[in-house]
């Protein structure tokens, strides 16, 4: 899960525009210029500023250097929670699910209703094939009044209960997760445009897909292929192969072109 996509949830590091912590810089595997300047002999400022040098380096997808730097701070100060959580992303996305484990389970024994670990540990879960146990963290996450941004596991909960089959949860999630959204709830759209289109109901699915496409540049493979068969099912040739062409201009090797060429449709 080193960048954002469609496919993923919302996890406790910046992601698009929703981040953890103060920092608000893109980069390119490079931190901002006057963080790694910023020395304090108070070790818990010193783990705060490694852990979002190690959120920021696995976000650009550098996992060793982020690995390094969360190191770096829970040497610093081995009770800092968050660099836990972070760690158990990166861990979970190497696929080294049992170091994943670990420091998800030391996080929580330190702070157990701290939103941003559950909400992290919910979607390690819900990634690993656990999606039904994965809604009780973000029920946690939620239970905070002090959760800045609780449509991150609103959105998050959709997510996986659609992923978990239970259609009538996750368009409650996601339309309480468009209800609080500040930034147009991208994700959560598409993940409702998802819903609709398996529920069949897809002039509406189509409406929320094109929501999704006004945010996105460029659209994701996922977004055409879904555009594809909704387009399909409407019986709109004219469109249904405006995405079918986007989608081996763009993305000829992927997975869904791959399902494109077989005619799995549904």
């Amino acid at each position: 899960m080193s960048k954002f996509s469609l496919k993923n949830g919302i996890a406790g590091i910046c992601l698009s525009t929703l981040c953890i912590f103060s920092a608000q810089a893109q980069f390119n595997n490079e931190p901002p210029a006057n963080a790694r300047n910023q020395s304090s002999s108070d070790p818990r400022n010193r783990a705060r500023i490694h852990t979002e040098l190690g959120a920021m380096y696995f976000q650009g997808g550098s996992m060793s250097v982020a690995l390094d730097e969360l190191g770096i701070a829970l040497a610093a100060d081995p009770s800092y929670f968050q660099a836990y959580s972070i760690r158990g992303l990166v861990y979970g996305a190497l696929k080294e699910y049992g170091k994943a484990e670990n420091d998800f389970q030391r996080a929580l024994d330190l702070a157990p209703n701290d939103p941003e670990v559950n909400n992290n540990y919910g979607w390690y879960l819900c990634d690993t094939g656990k999606e039904r146990q994965s809604i009780a963290y973000f029920l946690n996450a939620l239970k905070s009044p002090l959760y800045e941004t609780p449509e991150r596991a609103y959105t998050n909960a959709g997510t996986c209960a659609l992923k978990a089959g239970d259609l009538e949860g996750a368009q409650g999630y996601l339309l309480q997760a468009l209800q609080m959204s500040r930034d147009g709830g991208m994700v959560a759209r598409f993940q409702m445009a998802k819903l609709l289109h398996k529920r069949g109901t897809f002039e509406e699915a189509r409406l929320y897909l094109a929501d999704v496409l006004k945010m996105m540049e460029p659209p994701t493979a996922e977004a055409l292929w879904l555009g594809i068969r909704i387009e399909r099912k409407l019986g709109n040739r004219v469109a249904e192969g405006g995405y079918a062409s986007q989608l081996r201009g763009r993305y000829p090797a992927s997975p869904e072109y791959q399902e494109f060429l077989k005619g799995n449709f549904e």
